[in-house]
């Protein structure tokens, strides 16, 4: 077998094909919250949170005024934003509810708790909350159990409301 990668990997940033560049800083900036870190020319932005250098890139290298790629087509499910609890969870999605941005989905997998949404350009994002690994649920082998139920909304924004 294979040795595995270091369990200390972690995932650090994502750079997306956009569109339009602005469009994309505004809903990244304003819709999400991210932070600008700086513009790369004319043609690509660095979004972050915290002030690291990015999070997520975006760029119109090859796609200034394209459109979305065909959803039977191969590329980008999504990406996920981990959020450090519940509470960060209902701030991020109560400011996509404020700026009228719509979501997807929204899911309780039982080892966390999701919502799912599209950028102007269609490409995937999940922003979720990691519950404590003490509390997920495991089948009678011991095995994490992953199901897929509705997530509780006004149960989440009742975080900060």
């Amino acid at each position: 077998m294979p040795e595995t990668i270091h369990p200390e990997t972690r995932i650090g940033h994502v750079h997306l094909k956009v569109s339009d560049l602005q469009r994309s800083v505004r809903f990244y900036t304003e819709t999400m919250g991210f932070e600008l870190m700086t513009y790369y020319g004319s043609e690509a932005a660095f979004v972050s949170a915290g002030g690291y250098h990015h999070h997520i890139g975006l760029n119109t290298w090859h796609s200034r005024g394209a459109g979305p790629p065909p959803a039977s087509s191969t590329g980008l499910y999504h990406f996920a934003v981990l959020l450090p609890n519940r509470k960060e969870l209902a701030r991020t999605f109560a400011r996509i509810v404020d700026a009228g941005w719509p979501i997807d989905g929204a899911s309780d997998h039982g080892v966390s708790e999701a919502i799912y949404l599209r950028d102007p350009d269609g490409n995937g994002i999940e922003i979720y909350r990691d519950r404590d690994p003490d509390e997920w649920p495991r089948d009678a082998n011991g095995a994490v159990d992953m199901p897929t139920k509705p997530l509780d909304l006004e149960g989440l924004l009742a975080e900060i409301r």
